[in-house]
């Protein structure tokens, strides 16, 4: 008796284990920005990990079994545009880095998220 195991797309894999990665990272992120950080650092680090911790788990959940070209490019944009804006704060707290992509990276995720809606209603 064979059994065949149907794997999804190496696309899918990498985007739905880069959303786990996010969302680990926000959890530890959350858990500096609580006990290490203060005042405004404290603020950008909370928001950095909501950023990376909500799209990190919609990343993980909806990475596609199948391949479909428009959903997995919104699923990309939105893993670009959550480690632009997340990222963007972080370094700005922990190194002094100037948070200019944050916005670059906000209007990733609206662009990514509106993407998928029109996906969603094509299917």
């Amino acid at each position: 008796m064979s059994v065949h195991l149907h794997h999804a797309p190496l696309s899918a894999r990498l985007l739905g284990a880069g959303g786990a990665i996010l969302a680990a990272a926000a959890v530890a992120l959350s858990a500096y920005a609580a006990h290490v950080a203060q005042g405004v650092d404290q603020s950008r680090l909370h928001s950095a990990a909501l950023f990376a911790f909500g799209h990190g788990i919609a990343l993980a959940a909806l990475a596609p079994r199948r391949p479909r070209m428009l959903r997995t490019l919104a699923l990309v944009v939105l893993l670009v545009g959550t480690l632009l804006f997340s990222g963007s704060l972080v370094l700005g707290v922990m190194v002094g880095m100037p948070t200019q992509l944050a916005p670059v990276g906000g209007m990733l995720m609206i662009a990514a998220w509106l993407v998928y809606a029109v996906e969603a209603l094509r299917r």
